[in-house]
């Protein structure tokens, strides 16, 4: 607002100083200049029937011209109790210059739990803030008495939120987290979780509690996770293998960090150690250009062997985008006695996926998850996330922009589905030539099904 438009309203509210709307039209505008100190004399100039007679809004206006002019206490009186969001948010603002940081912070998490568009981290840590007060002798000769020394920390965490911080705990995921994957859920029910669910009877048919399953196949489409679930489901640690933790520049240090993985594996049984990108320690050795690659190669498979220890409890998972690369003695019984293909998910699967992944987020009613299922084909799990993960941008966006918490809806989804795209088909081309030209013994028969299958008809 112009300074000659200004002087006019204050012309007229000279002559109609009862008029409450003008006057909050005059506030809001020394407020949009940064002009609190003027504005705070208009808000003070209110009756008390014209301040009871403000909107939320304006009140919000009012208060915030108080505190911006450092009068916090008239402020604080304006707010009243409204439990409103925003009010709740103004309020913990003035608690916070009031120094009432425990009272400003329980009115700021009551205002982000009702609208999670206010929160403000800046805010959050002003008010979490431990003030501590000391009181320190005086000078001689001073009528004041002692002199408060007020020190401002954060230092409070307990050991306990330390541990939690630096080795948080890992969410247990079971089957029921898993979308899709029938049948290789089944497989591994079969050969690994029942061992583990009924050790005397396969003990009574000599059949070991243990061993190793190898799973190939689209990166994105829940090898990882297919891992982790079944450690979950049959309550075994899960040991998650990086490359990092065994490969060393030194000679022989890898082959006994991999040895020290795999004894405390044996020590904490039943276990499960999950190698991802199992090719970068179990590359095809007539390939390699160092012999220490093969060394840990031949480590590898004396551990899995269990030759010198007993590998009973132990399950090796592994998991791969190229078994093409992926030394061909990994694949003897009693190493990996089972390699499965983990196929892109089908549309039931999307489906299941996509209820997984919306699942405790904000969401719309009537969502039509079978239509996006249907027009995603192709797309891993990892694809189907990033879909969600880009809807929920876009409603994260929304509520910012309307100051309220926007749900996840068709709108949001069907932009997404327009925007992401499958990342399956290169691997699928390139498994297409592995499986019609160095399918040995039959080894690639699962990826020559699932292309046969769906090449034909849409998923």
């Amino acid at each position: 607002m112009d300074a000659a438009t200004l002087t006019s309203l204050h012309v007229a509210l000279s002559a109609s100083p009862e008029n409450a709307e003008l006057r909050m039209v005059l506030v809001a505008a020394h407020a949009e200049r940064q002009e609190y100190d003027e504005a705070a004399e208009l808000v003070s100039q209110l009756g008390d029937e014209a301040r009871d007679g403000l909107d939320p809004k304006q009140r919000r206006l009012a208060a915030h011209a108080l505190l911006e002019a450092t009068d916090a206490e008239a402020a604080h009186a304006l707010l009243g109790d409204g439990d409103e969001p925003e009010i709740r948010l103004l309020r913990a603002r003035v608690l916070l210059a009031l120094d009432r940081q425990a009272d400003g912070l329980t009115e700021y998490k009551a205002a982000v739990a009702a609208n999670a568009a206010l929160e403000d981290p800046d805010l959050h840590d002003r008010l979490a803030v431990n003030v501590r007060t000391f009181r320190r002798p005086s000078d001689a000769g001073d009528s004041d008495g002692p002199t408060p020394l007020r020190v401002y920390t954060n230092d409070d965490a307990t050991e306990a939120e330390t541990t939690r911080l630096l080795h948080p705990e890992a969410e247990r995921v079971d089957f029921s987290d898993v979308g899709g994957l029938d049948e290789v859920k089944r497989q591994v029910r079969k050969r690994i979780i029942l061992p583990f669910e009924k050790p005397s009877l396969f003990q009574r048919f000599k059949k070991r509690v243990g061993g190793g399953i190898l799973l190939y196949g689209p990166p994105g489409c829940g090898k990882t996770l297919l891992a982790r679930a079944t450690a979950g489901e049959v309550n075994a640690s899960f040991y998650n293998v990086a490359i990092s933790d065994v490969l060393d520049m030194w000679m022989g240090e890898s082959e006994q960090k991999l040895h020290a993985l795999f004894e405390k594996a044996r020590a904490a049984a039943p276990s499960v150690l999950f190698f991802d990108e199992i090719e970068a320690l179990g590359g095809k050795r007539e390939y390699s250009r160092s012999g220490a690659a093969s060394k840990l190669v031949s480590q590898f498979l004396a551990e899995m062997d269990g030759f010198a220890q007993d590998n009973s409890g132990v399950l090796v998972l592994g998991a791969t985008n190229v078994p093409w690369a992926v030394d061909p003695a990994f694949r003897r019984p009693g190493r990996f006695d089972r390699v499965l293909f983990v196929p892109p998910p089908d549309r039931p699967a999307r489906q299941a996926i996509l209820g997984i992944l919306l699942r405790d987020r904000p969401v719309a009613e009537g969502i039509d998850l079978a239509t996006l299922a249907q027009h995603s084909s192709g797309f891993s799990g990892a694809d189907l996330l990033n879909l969600v993960e880009t809807a929920a941008d876009e409603a994260i966006e929304a509520s910012i922009e309307e100051e309220r918490e926007v749900a996840i809806d068709d709108r949001h989804l069907r932009r997404a589905l327009a925007e992401v795209r499958s990342t399956t088909t290169e691997w699928l081309t390139t498994a297409r030539n592995y499986a019609r030209y160095a399918n040995e013994a039959g080894q690639y028969d699962e990826v020559l099904a699932f292309l046969d299958r769906h090449g034909r008809k849409k998923r």
